[in-house]
């Protein structure tokens, strides 16, 4: 049966209805656009209907309405996902956003539709806090299941090294307690595999003894660029595992609200800094640093883990973007000047932000029991990001690509799955060692023969 015949059969559509509790949307239906709303509003989805779900019942039986007509199915929470989808089912799971803490076990257990700062204001109730990443409005689900490295991370390891158990609808309909012992294939893949098996109805995560951060960021004016980078090259392998840092060259900053009028149009590099320690030690381990250059502004200091976004200072705000990443092994003189003369910070070119991320310590320690994260042989993520304002959707991927690949003598060929922009399927493959990928196809051929879930940063079968 073709997707056009299944929308205008009468089993079709208002089968779907009858079978969930939750709302379902058309092409044409005025709610559909905020459903399918994403972070980067330059992916555009074209599905053959939004199911948005309320429970794990309207999961199930909204598989099971794909399934039985061959409908691809894709799975959207917050919107931060890769990819677009077309002809697709998309589930629509931001409804499901319980949290709840057990503070003896130190787990806490998320809904599929939760962001992370349900979680870090959950768990700062009881002086305890996630392995979330640098935004926490960011969606629990994609981000742990795709690896997740935040500041926590260089400590306690990935967020799916954290994860105890997954309930998963897999494409059959069955809603499984995915753990260790009772599927441990499954459970192996699945983290880090990201949304090729099945919809997350709720994550078990285990919770950490961290009330407070020394931590913040320090801006740089771009002519100072160089000699911040080859200090920060140098410096960034003595910091201790509890600490972690980056750095951004935040290029041309672009005409938005969000930035300071004095600052459009200026580059700037951002250095973030955090330290789950006394205060007087993080001071101590940043004063290098400080003593390379004078900042035009910033602040560094004490704060409660629930201010985990001011390090950062991702956008909040939606903006069409083309990204992509990769990981270097090493950071040395010829990268910070490969990466400077490909950047140009005081060339007047578009907007561009070029991240790189400190990795190393417990991010590149086996995860026990062990999963399919990708990405423990960097020593250093890199991302780039770009506005795609109208006139710029050739010229910031052109800018973009133009950084990585003067980046290719320093990288792994592998990339953190969450700063993964589109790729193709062996570009996606490549970030797995053959013997990791093959088991993960093998998985996926057992639990989706069909390919149901292809959307995203889909294995293939």
């Amino acid at each position: 049966m073709s997707l056009a015949s299944v929308q205008h059969t009468a089993d079709g559509l208002e089968s779907l209805r009858s079978g969930v509790t939750g709302s379902v949307f058309a092409p044409g239906d005025p709610e559909l656009p905020y459903e399918i709303a994403g972070f980067n509003p330059a992916v555009v989805h074209r599905p053959l209907a939004v199911v948005a779900v309320t429970g794990s019942r309207d999961v199930q039986n909204a598989v099971q309405w794909a399934a039985e007509r061959g409908v691809p199915i894709d799975v959207r929470s917050t919107g931060h996902g890769a990819g677009a989808s077309e002809g697709s089912l998309i589930i629509s799971t931001r409804r499901m956003h319980r949290v709840t803490v057990d503070a003896q076990r130190r787990v806490a257990r998320v809904e599929a539709g939760a962001r992370w700062r349900e979680v870090v204001d959950a768990a700062a109730a009881h002086g305890l806090a996630p392995l979330c990443g640098s935004s926490s409005g960011v969606g629990v689900v994609g981000y742990t299941l795709g690896g997740g490295v935040g500041l926590l991370g260089r400590e306690y390891g990935f967020a799916a090294d954290h994860v105890l158990a997954i309930g998963l609808v897999t494409p059959d309909g069955r809603l499984r307690h995915v753990t260790a012992d009772s599927e441990p294939e499954l459970f192996w893949a699945a983290r880090g595999g990201q949304g090729n098996f099945g919809v997350v109805t709720a994550l078990d995560i285990r919770l950490f003894p961290v009330k407070t951060l020394y931590a913040g960021g320090l801006f740089f004016p771009a002519s100072a660029a160089s000699r911040v980078l080859h200090a920060y090259r140098t410096w960034a392998p003595t910091l201790p595992e509890p600490a972690s840092s980056s750095v951004a060259l935040q290029l041309r900053l672009p005409p938005l609200e969000a930035v300071p009028a004095h600052l459009r149009g200026q580059s700037l590099l951002h250095l973030r800094f955090s330290h789950h320690g006394p205060a007087r030690e993080g001071e101590a381990l940043l004063a290098p640093m400080r003593a390379v250059a004078e900042p035009i502004m910033g602040q560094v200091g004490e704060i409660p883990f629930r201010a985990v976004d001011t390090v950062h200072q991702d956008s909040k705000d939606p903006i069409p973007s083309w990204h992509q990443g990769a990981q270097l092994h090493s950071l040395d003189a010829d990268t910070v000047d490969t990466l400077l003369d490909a950047a140009a910070p005081e060339a007047d070119l578009p907007p561009l932000i070029v991240e790189l991320r400190q990795l190393g310590g417990a991010l590149a320690r086996p995860a026990a029991p062990p999963n399919a994260v990708a990405g423990r042989d960097g020593a250093y993520s890199v991302h780039v990001v770009g506005p795609m304002f109208p006139g710029l959707e050739k010229t910031v991927p052109a800018l973009g690509t133009g950084v990585l690949n003067a980046l290719k003598p320093w990288t792994t060929g592998t990339a953190l799955l969450t700063f993964l922009g589109e790729t193709t399927p062996e570009e996606l493959a490549a970030n797995w060692t053959p013997a990791a990928c093959a088991r993960l196809r093998e998985v996926k051929r057992t639990v989706d023969p069909r390919n149901l879930f292809r959307f995203g940063h889909a294995i293939g079968v």
